[in-house]
């Protein structure tokens, strides 16, 4: 069985967040950077299934050279091997059809990745991937098992339930919790990790359909005004006046 398994190099959210001068850019600097915490659980749960079953487990990122450390992390965690397109990640439609691309020369049984990645929480990439592919899309699913050789059963949440699906392979899902217990590489894990192969390609000549006009951080929130609880009526001209939720 091969089980391709995307992620993303993303902040880390104790990180300190800031633009270059003109807000076009995020500005890296000084920012620590880890694998997608989302993909972890479809990277743990696809080196599992490869434990239990067989198979190979090959990890893609879209990204540029500074997001090597975390995939060298992600073959210490279990992968065999990865797969780098040499690209700045520069929207959805973007590294779907670098997913793509690279999904259609190897014929893969399973896709995998995170529900989202926490950088722009677009959820989108997975769906975009599937209809490119023409295979279906379960998305997001907790509970990720194979019937067979053929065969998986995912489970989802939905409003006030969950929903079962039985689906043949080819694949692809995004994975949340509680789909695997993410791992911590070993000293065998990292060892190993600096052999395994990590092909770099370029990317295919895809369309960009979205573009950032600039970024900017949220207001800081102010302080916490305390109001006696004799005076209700202050109270409620702080709503109406400064909160204005009434």
């Amino acid at each position: 069985m091969k089980i391709l398994v995307c992620i993303s190099n993303v902040p880390d959210t104790t990180s300190k967040i800031n633009f270059t001068a003109d807000n076009k850019e995020f500005d890296k600097n000084g920012v620590q950077f880890v694998i997608n915490p989302w993909d972890e659980y479809a990277l743990t749960r696809a080196i599992e299934l490869k434990e239990a079953k067989g198979g190979t487990v090959t990890v893609l990122n879209v990204g540029e050279a500074d997001a090597e450390p975390n995939i060298r992390k992600a073959l210490a965690i279990g992968a065999d091997d990865a797969i780098r397109v040499n690209a700045n990640p520069k929207d959805a439609f973007f590294v779907a059809q670098q997913i793509t691309a690279v999904a259609k020369e190897n014929n893969y049984d399973m896709i995998l990745m995170g529900k989202e990645s926490i950088d722009y929480n677009g959820s989108q990439v997975h769906n975009m991937v599937g209809e490119m592919l023409g295979i279906p899309s379960i998305v997001p699913a907790f509970k990720l098992d194979l019937v067979d050789d053929n065969t998986a059963v995912l489970e989802r949440e939905i409003e006030g339930g969950k929903e079962v699906v039985e689906v043949k392979l080819p694949f692809i899902a995004s994975a949340q919790q509680p789909m695997s217990e993410p791992r911590i590489p070993n000293m065998r894990g990292i060892m190993t990790a600096r052999t395994k192969p990590l092909a770099v390609r370029e990317p295919v000549g895809a369309d960009v359909k979205a573009d950032y006009v600039n970024f900017s951080k949220p207001e800081k929130k102010s302080g916490v005004k305390m109001i006696d609880p004799e005076n209700a009526g202050d109270l409620i001209k702080l709503l109406r006046n400064e909160a204005k939720v009434l």
